[in-house]
């Protein structure tokens, strides 16, 4: 076995161990029967952290989720991948950025899960200007003590090291559900599956939430076959009979979406509901059976994705939706209003709502997507 592999295996063993001695409270429908989820996508911490602007972004981008969150008070956070500018971000470990994104949640004491998106894990990337004539600018790393290391070392930090800080910063708290996915699914790290109980059935599952990783950064952007048997072999152990709405959630945009989207710079009109719509699709790399798995599935009621920055609508795919999020932080491309996109479900009768909260408080593309 290669020396990776072992290291992959080591840490699977101690993330397991580590869970097993923690016991979240369960998710579970509140007492008025609803379930308010507010997703942040493409935050980009950490960009261009040598110059003035990164800093400030990162601000911006604390005070978007800090609004979204007072106004909105989700139960859950979705964090959909793209945490941190990863190619960007000049010191020893991106832990501390990621850490930095979650840390809204965990002030309020409002549970989150992560998945990961393209520039989570990806090397540094030199800047071409540092080659210039002004050379490569000053370079601010935390000091030797905080980090236990000296310098910046330039290099990317794998799936692997984010997820394991964020469960063991988690702690006792046990706010955060992220998970380390099954062994058989690597590279692919943030492969799980998450039950929101019944607030009359206490020990029901009244809606099941799937996360998947949709590759990028240190490996091609897409969900392999072997996750789509997995999550086949999941949806038939949890919800044999499909009685129980599912939610999906994970970063790239399938092929689907393409097939869907309103043409770019055109208005979004019905039966697709949305206000941004300023580029093209940038879907994955390839297609191996993951929308013929969920379009089967009459349970399958939406699902969520990040990634494309300029785009915010949800548009009908055969029985179900697909929908972007809202680009939430101030880093990475585009100069649009930032916001997130809540979702709220009701257990009866079942219903998704949802809607897009922008950074000065209004909402707005109100849509029912059950």
């Amino acid at each position: 076995m290669r020396w990776w592999l072992h290291r992959l295996a080591a840490a699977a063993a101690f993330l397991a161990a580590a869970l097993a001695l923690r016991s979240p409270a369960p998710l579970r429908f509140a007492s008025g029967g609803r379930f308010k989820v507010a997703l942040f996508a493409d935050l980009h911490y950490g960009e261009n952290a040598w110059t003035d602007w990164g800093p400030a972004q990162d601000a911006a981008s604390d005070h978007v989720m800090a609004t979204v969150l007072d106004a909105d008070k989700p139960d859950f956070v979705v964090y959909l991948g793209d945490l941190v500018t990863a190619n960007n971000v000049p010191i020893p470990n991106a832990t501390l950025y990621w850490d930095r994104a979650i840390s809204h949640s965990r002030r309020r004491g409002v549970p989150w899960s992560t998945v990961f998106g393209n520039h989570d894990d990806m090397p540094f990337e030199w800047p071409p200007e540092w080659f210039s004539p002004a050379g490569i600018p000053p370079v601010h790393c935390l000091s030797a003590a905080a980090m236990q290391t000296s310098g910046c070392s330039f290099r990317g930090t794998p799936r692997i090291e984010l997820m394991k800080t964020e469960l063991n910063r988690d702690g006792a708290d046990g706010l955060s559900r992220s998970s380390v996915g099954p062994q058989e699914l690597w590279p692919g790290v943030s492969n799980y599956v998450l039950q929101v109980l019944s607030h009359e059935k206490q020990q029901d599952p009244a809606l099941l939430m799937y996360f998947l990783d949709s590759g990028g950064g240190s490996y091609p952007e897409v969900i392999s076959s072997a996750q789509v048997r997995w999550f086949g072999n999941q949806s038939q152990s949890l919800n044999p009979d499909g009685r129980i709405p599912e939610l999906i959630f994970w970063h790239i945009p399938s092929t689907a979406y393409v097939k869907v989207a309103p043409k770019s710079k055109t208005e979004i009109c019905k039966p697709c509901v949305g206000s941004l719509n300023e580029e093209d699709v940038a879907p994955q790399e390839a297609e191996w059976g993951v929308m013929d798995a969920l379009a089967k599935r009459s349970s399958v009621k939406a699902i969520f994705v990040g990634h494309n920055h300029g785009l915010d609508w949800c548009c009908p795919y055969e029985k179900l939706w697909l929908c972007f999020a809202r680009h939430t932080g101030h880093g990475g491309y585009g100069d649009w209003p930032r916001g997130a996109r809540i979702v709220e479900i009701a257990e009866k009768p079942f219903s998704v709502h949802s809607w897009i909260r922008m950074e000065n408080g209004s909402t707005h593309s109100h849509i029912t997507l059950s």
